[in-house]
């Protein structure tokens, strides 16, 4: 058996009681040298300074007993004077005597002896070299005061009942009492506020002063009118409060000299001691204090970390996230590390906010503030970046600070975070939510050049709304554009779902159209249980699960939706149906909260392949006879998918293309771009060149060895321009170069694209400005930070007026830094319409709207937008998860395989036979799968004249050959610019000036000089603003060497406004010109077995202008 001695080593000789007792003898024949260390606190005072001071725990314990002694000697004192007969003195000497009984004076020798060596102690161990520091300071003096007469009692006991002024170890137990709590601090390693200190510190000075004074006028005045403890209490209480009743009044002049001193005493600490908590009160008022711990556990509440909080973004987040109903009863943490402002105190002291939001001055990347907003309880954490900054990097850098400090802190609190450059995402991949301003900025203004309006709509969907905006004006457009705004996106459970449950094994465009058509309804994605992508209209291949989450857009979700059934137009529904085959779904009419009247269509059964199908009428058909639409199947048949032009397009028209489009299918490949610009962007199979350019031949203005172009008009591009202005060529161009060159996109459809990074009217003229399909302007960062907040956008407003001015009918699309500047786009001073939207904006605020601003008409035409709008995006994200992948998947910025993509189609004159949004459903549906999901639509516009509504050429001035035509123009004339030379002066002025200069300059001996010379100074006299304008940019195209041929045509405004209806209702004509917003399915999910037919008028594309293609 082994032997278990030898196999366990001997314990060290520190840890073994034989040796503690004997001396470990090992260690002498060992070479080792054992060490100690710290031995400046083996000594005796060193370890009794640290049990007694420097030990926390053992520090506050000692104070504790401290503080104990204190109390328990005030609590004997009082016993003694209720024991106490002061009627046996006579004069003076019931002051100087007292009455003590034995045992009573035993307890107190006791504990004036433990105080005593206390202190005697405590003093020792402070001792720093100077002992009159110690000797003279107050608490040392009051102890010797009342602790050494006791102790002289013992050895002289005639001195037993003489009285000594115990009650002053009140003032020792307010000094025991701060220490404790400082020590408390540092033992729990927490500390509590410096208001509750300071509260702490004055309560406990008013009661050591009362005390004190109840004490001495009871103890003096056992000499005048031998008061009790109760009535001296009284006289205190009535003095102090300044009351003075007058009954009870100290008789003897030690009893008043000591209520003066009393009150001099009070008169100097307390209005101290109050100013101190005032200054504290003051600045709690700014830090904002703390959010306590029992409030986080049994309340929820959301952190708001930003650099600085203006109005406009607290307003916008409040706003937005307490439009939910399930977040009434959230709280909301602001840590800002800057002082509150003025206008923000006033907001958060309505009450509504008040009970709401706590604001909290510190910064994220301290513990101790994190600690006071309880961010390790919160619900969610959500982090914005400044955008206002010069350097938007530095900006950047500090939102992942913050965002790394509070994933150190909290790991497990849901972040939201807002970066605002694509090249900084990849530094905050963890967070739950990330939303890149730059990314979505630039995307939006691609889109918008193919889909006019898709900022507005994307604006629209993420705002919170109900849609009763402008449903009192009596405009008609105002009132759909009202409604439609309240529809957002929502999601739920196929299965739970009474609008899809019995669509369970269905085709998803079966489901989304017939869904549309019973409840108004527009499903447009869905998502599977075992996968986490979502599927922006997977196709008519898609069969509905129970399982699915189905996404749609509707006024409200379900859930605050209520259901009537209309029996009467169900069974006159029934009656006019000619088949009634098993598989046929009878029509209920079941009609959503929102109000729409679901759509009497033809019986949309499935049918047999025997049976009667719906189709277009063939030529030779009558003329009478309404076209058919074909039923939307229940499952997807693939000889009877049709595919859209576009589609068809993906192998560049395999059919009989032309030599043109050989040639421009030659140039490009379908491909993933080669090189990423930052890392996290999502690659897209997009449109490629076979070769790369060369570098010199990206400039325009500028010829090199390979081409000798120097302006726009000389490369010969077939389809129009899209120039975009920014101030430097960023990473998040990238962004809008790849929607606009996405695989889905047709060939013959690609825009060349124009990088202007200064826009004088010079490199304006060179890059075809007077050719281009869209201007896109992009805010410029240098401007965005100015002294005054709404100010950084005004260098982008005048350069777009500006624009607007010399190219009235110029599609300009402009991103700003406020909302609130959207109403200067466009403007025009006497436009009495735009007056009157003003007033309906500021109609529509008083009222609540989150989306006041709407009805201004550039951005319903989705001619400018702010990307702070886009903030509401992340406050959502909070409630439905989902909506930064559905955003991200319509912008084209990520791409799903087997997700389908946003894109357009305009209304023909062939296409209104289909008449009605739901017959237009059906159509797409049944053919394409096609989702449509809204309406973008132009009206004209009735308006009184305005100075940018004349146009007249100047050609027509100059030509005064024919003089009815001159009466003619000159009465014309004066009517439509009156106003135009009233509004600018300063141009009359000058051309006045001008003329006087010619005609001085000209000889008048001839009769028809100086008439030529008054017809010329007539005419530069009723000159209008346009003519001037338009002069100017001719002869500048001229001396370039460019012709002015186009020019006229842009001058040919017409007043039209433009709006959006989301999810119209089912029963809403269509107009012409009506561009439909489309979720198209993924081309490459299937390929289709027969070619598609280019007869269908409805899917044709083929066109001159791009803009009345179907876009995408």
């Amino acid at each position: 058996m082994v032997d278990l001695d030898s196999e366990v080593p001997p314990l060290p000789p520190r840890y073994r009681f034989r040796d503690l007792l004997l001396g470990d003898q090992g260690w002498q024949s060992d070479d080792r040298v054992q060490v100690e260390f710290y031995m400046n606190e083996n000594t005796f005072k060193e370890r009794l300074k640290l049990f007694f001071i420097k030990n926390q725990r053992s520090s506050l314990r000692i104070r504790l007993f401290n503080f104990s002694l204190k109390l328990l000697s005030c609590f004997l004192y009082i016993i003694r004077v209720l024991l106490d007969d002061p009627t046996q003195g006579l004069g003076w000497s019931p002051i100087i005597w007292v009455n003590r009984s034995l045992p009573l004076w035993g307890l107190q020798v006791s504990v004036a002896l433990i105080s005593l060596l206390e202190t005697l102690l405590l003093s020792y161990l402070s001792y720093k070299g100077n002992i009159w520091e110690q000797i003279l300071r107050i608490p040392f003096l009051l102890e010797i005061i009342n602790a050494v007469p006791f102790i002289i009692t013992i050895f002289w006991p005639v001195l037993r009942n003489l009285f000594i002024p115990v009650f002053l170890n009140c003032w020792l137990a307010k000094h025991a009492l701060e220490n404790m709590i400082n020590d408390l601090h540092r033992a729990i390693q927490r500390t509590q506020s410096a208001m509750f200190n300071q509260v702490l510190i004055l309560i406990s000075t008013l009661l050591c002063l009362i005390f004190t004074c109840i004490c001495g006028i009871q103890h003096l005045e056992r000499a005048g009118n031998r008061l009790t403890l109760f009535d001296s209490l009284y006289f205190c209480i009535v003095t102090f409060s300044t009351v003075g009743f007058g009954d009870v009044t100290p008789k003897i002049w030690p009893s008043k000299l000591l209520v003066v001193i009393m009150i001099c005493v009070a008169l100097v600490v307390l209005p101290i001691q109050f100013e101190q908590l005032a200054y504290l009160w003051m600045e709690r008022q700014k830090s904002g204090g703390n959010y306590s711990r029992h409030r986080a556990q049994t309340e929820k509440h959301v952190v708001l970390c930003v650099s600085s909080l203006k109005i406009d973004l607290l307003m916008d987040f409040l706003n937005e996230f307490y439009a939910h109903p399930r977040l009434q009863d959230y709280y909301v943490v602001i840590l800002c590390p800057t002082e509150m402002d003025a206008q923000v105190r006033r907001v958060l002291q309505i009450p509504m906010w008040s009970q709401r939001v706590i604001y909290l001055q510190g910064s994220a990347l301290k513990d101790q503030d994190l600690l006071r907003a309880k961010m390790d309880d919160a619900e969610a954490c959500f982090i914005l970046s400044s955008r206002c900054e010069v350097d938007r990097t530095a900006a950047d850098h500090q939102t992942i600070l913050r965002a790394w400090a509070v994933k150190d802190f909290a790991p497990n609190c849901p972040l939201y975070v807002q970066i605002l450059k694509p090249e900084n995402k990849f530094h905050i991949k963890f967070a739950d939510h990330v939303v890149c301003e730059e990314e979505f900025k630039y995307a939006m203004l691609a889109l918008n050049c193919i889909c006019p309006a898709t900022s507005t709509l994307i604006t629209l969907l993420v705002h919170t709304s109900r849609g009763q905006e402008s449903q009192q004006s009596p405009e008609q457009w105002q009132k759909m554009y009202g409604r439609c705004s309240g529809n957002e996106v929502y999601h739920i459970n196929l299965e739970e779902s009474t609008f899809f449950a019995e669509y369970e094994g269905k085709s998803f465009t079966y489901a989304s159209f017939h869904a549309h058509k019973k409840f108004g309804v527009c499903l447009i994605g869905v998502r599977k249980e075992d996968n986490k992508n979502i599927l922006l209209n997977p196709g008519p291949r898609h069969i509905m699960s129970s399982t699915d989450v189905c996404f749609y857009i509707n006024i409200t979700k379900e859930e605050n939706s209520a259901f009537k059934k209309q029996e009467k137009h169900r069974k006159k529904h029934e009656s006019k149906l000619s088949y009634h085959g098993p598989s046929r779904l009878p029509v209920h009419s079941i009609i959503a909260s929102m109000g729409t009247v679901a759509m009497d269509l033809q019986d949309t059964g499935c049918r047999t392949s025997s049976g009667p199908t719906l189709a277009l009428p063939s030529e030779g058909g009558k003329e009478g006879r309404r076209p058919s639409i074909a039923p939307v199947l229940e499952l997807a048949d693939s000889s009877s998918l049709q595919t859209c032009d576009l589609l068809s397009d993906q192998s560049e028209d395999e059919t009989t293309p032309s030599d043109d489009e050989v040639s421009a299918g030659s140039e490009y490949a379908k491909g993933y771009p080669p090189y990423s610009p930052y890392i996290g962007s999502s690659p897209t199979f997009c449109h490629l060149l076979h070769e790369k350019v060369p570098f010199c031949c990206l400039r325009l203005d500028k010829g090199c060895q390979h081409n000798y172009y120097e302006d726009a008009k000389a490369y010969g591009f077939k389809n129009k321009l899209i120039i975009v202005a920014a101030e430097t060529a960023g990473n998040g161009l990238y962004n809008f170069i790849v929607p606009l060159r996405a695989y889905y996109r047709p060939k013959k459809e690609l825009n060349p694209i124009v990088l202007l990074l200064d826009n004088p009217l010079d490199d304006l003229l060179r890059c075809g400005v007077t050719f281009a399909a869209n201007m896109v302007v992009v805010d410029k960062e240098s401007t965005m930070s100015a002294e005054e907040d709404y100010m950084a956008d005004a260098k982008t407003i005048v350069n777009v007026q500006t624009l607007f001015r010399l190219f009235s009918s110029l599609s300009i699309i402009t991103e700003l830094t406020h909302p609130a500047n959207m109403r200067f786009m466009q403007f025009r001073a006497k436009d009495c319409y735009s007056l009157a939207l003003s007033k309906l904006e500021k109609k529509e605020r008083e009222k609540g709207s989150n989306l006041a601003f709407m009805f201004r008409l550039p951005f319903a035409a989705g001619r400018v937008f702010s990307i702070s709008m886009l903030d509401t995006l992340l406050y959502q994200s909070f409630v439905k998860d989902y909506m930064i992948s559905i955003t991200r998947l319509l912008l084209g910025l990520d791409t799903t395989p087997g997700s389908g993509f946003l894109c357009s189609m305009k209304i023909t004159e062939e296409d209104l036979w289909i008449r009605t949004y739901a017959r237009l459903y059906q159509k797409l549906c049944s053919s394409t799968g096609d989702i449509p999901i809204g309406v973008y639509r132009t009206e004209s516009q009735k308006l009184t004249t305005s100075e940018s509504q004349i146009s007249i050429s100047v050609e027509e001035w100059e030509d005064t050959k024919d003089t009815k035509e001159q009466i003619s123009y000159r009465s014309n004339h004066r009517n439509s610019t009156s106003s135009d030379q009233s509004d600018h002066p300063l141009l009359r002025r000058k051309s006045m000036q001008w003329a006087r200069r010619l005609s001085r300059r000209v000889p008048r001996h001839s009769g028809k000089t100086a008439e030529k010379i008054n017809q010329q100074r007539m005419n530069l006299y009723r000159r209008s603003e346009r003519q001037e304008l338009a002069e100017l940019v001719k002869n500048r195209m001229k001396h370039l060497g460019l012709s002015p041929a186009g020019y006229d045509e842009m001058n040919d405004h017409q007043n039209t406004l433009s709006y959006i209806l989301i999810n119209p209702s089912p029963d809403t004509r269509l107009e012409l010109n009506d561009i439909v917003y489309l979720i198209r399915p993924d081309p490459l999910a299937y390929v289709p077995n027969t070619a598609p037919s280019r007869k269908d008028s409805f899917c044709n594309t083929v066109g001159q202008d791009t803009r009345e293609e179907t876009q995408l």
